[in-house]
């Protein structure tokens, strides 16, 4: 049996109900590719036509089912297409056999479906270092195929966790001039997460059309303002993929200037990513870290990610203390521009320190009690110029060792 983990304190009373997406349907099924009495395969099967979009890991080590996705993006989206997923191994770092068992998994769901081999997209997720045994997902492809049902994105989130203590789905309906479209997603993600790219495994679709040039265009730049903004632990995957497709069966077009659209996809994603933050392994506290007053944006995003990232911040945090001397020394080794005169600090709305040094009105029993909430403010002002960033992440506890410390046992 796969081994069950407590659910997240910061896990969201209740999976959302997801719209059908006209044009996509789900199945997921039992293949023991490691764990046992639980489903870990989704197929998701998409009619002709559906446009595909991605971003994945930049790690030097990526996959090889994300060096298959990366080389297959930007084709001819006139034919079907579909999306296979499994978990519990991550089919990276498997040398030549693990190619080997990309090809025999996509070419086999490619006939099964009678659809291109190019128009078929996997992820794994899980162990590194242990060959996929291709077998035991191309058995069960009859039944994948035979099980495909509109209303099965549900059952897809659920096959697709490995450490996840919950499933994660969001949705939007957004109403354009030429009538009202859908979307709706899906992600895991729980520990190694420091994207680079998107973040573990998330895939959206729509029933919107959208040219494949600008869906690219869309989820690129949406991916830097949301996925691109969380870290739960600093370490970033071999295996992170984002697909996002949209099958174009609303008839309704979106062109560039769909700013309204833009935004749905927007709360999607960042809700997604959130949830993923929110399931961080061991978490008991949600923490968004706002910059500003940084020389430049990029620098914004490091002071911000510098704070994130620090396992002295994140166990202050984990303790309830209020110890803004970390965040102090998470600014001055992050690289980027500060002053340390100019500095101010807020937990919450407490101001802590000014121009600095501590402001003269701070008492530490009001920084002390927000420490105590599940959602954790940090604000920084470096005084410098108008650059700003925003990003989340969770708290480090001993939750998170006992969680990878067995993780293959």
């Amino acid at each position: 049996m796969a081994k069950s983990l407590p659910v997240s304190p910061l896990a969201p009373p209740r999976f959302p109900d997801l719209p059908q997406i006209a044009g996509v349907r789900f199945a997921s099924v039992e293949a023991g590719v490691r764990y046992k009495g639980r489903r870990d395969v989704m197929l998701a099967a998409l009619q002709p036509g559906t446009a595909i979009a991605g971003t994945f890991t930049r790690s030097a080590t990526r996959s090889a089912p994300v060096l298959d996705c990366q080389a297959k993006l930007g084709r001819a989206n006139g034919d079907g297409a579909a999306i296979l997923v499994n978990a519990g191994n991550a089919n990276a770092f498997t040398g030549t056999r693990g190619v080997e068992a990309v090809e025999d998994v996509t070419a086999s769901v490619a006939r099964e479906l009678g659809i291109a081999q190019d128009r078929v997209f996997t992820s794994s997720t899980g162990v590194i270092g242990e060959l996929l045994n291709a077998e035991r997902i191309t058995c069960r492809l009859a039944e994948l195929h035979g099980g495909l049902t509109a209303d099965g994105i549900a059952d897809a989130a659920r096959a697709i966790m490995t450490t996840d203590t919950f499933p994660k789905g969001a949705t939007a309906e957004v109403t354009l001039p030429g009538g009202t479209v859908k979307i709706a997603g899906i992600a895991k993600g729980s520990g190694m997460i420091a994207p680079d790219m998107a973040t573990m495994l998330v895939y959206i679709f729509t029933d919107a059309e959208v040219p494949q040039p600008l869906l690219q265009q869309m989820l690129s730049d949406l991916t830097d303002r949301t996925f691109n903004c969380i870290t739960v632990d600093s370490d970033t995957s071999t295996s992170d993929t984002l697909i996002l497709a949209a099958t174009g069966a609303s008839g309704v077009a979106v062109g560039e200037s769909e700013g309204p659209f833009c935004d749905a996809l927007h709360g999607v994603m960042l809700d997604l990513a959130q949830q993923v933050v929110r399931d961080g392994e061991g978490a008991t506290k949600f923490v968004e870290i706002q910059v500003s007053g940084a020389a430049s944006p990029s620098d914004a995003k490091t002071h911000a990610m510098a704070i994130a990232n620090s396992p002295l911040v994140k166990t202050a945090i984990a303790g309830q203390d209020p110890n803004w001397g970390r965040v102090v020394m998470a600014i001055g080794k992050s690289g980027a521009a500060a002053d340390r005169d100019l500095l101010s600090i807020w937990f919450g709305d407490t101001l802590i320190a000014e121009k600095g040094w501590v402001s003269p009105e701070y008492q530490e029993a009001d920084a002390a009690a927000h420490m105590k909430e599940q959602n954790i403010l940090i604000r920084v002002d470096l005084g410098l110029g108008d650059g700003s960033a925003t990003v989340w992440t969770c708290d480090l506890t001993h939750g998170y060792i006992d969680i990878n410390a067995d993780y293959r046992s």
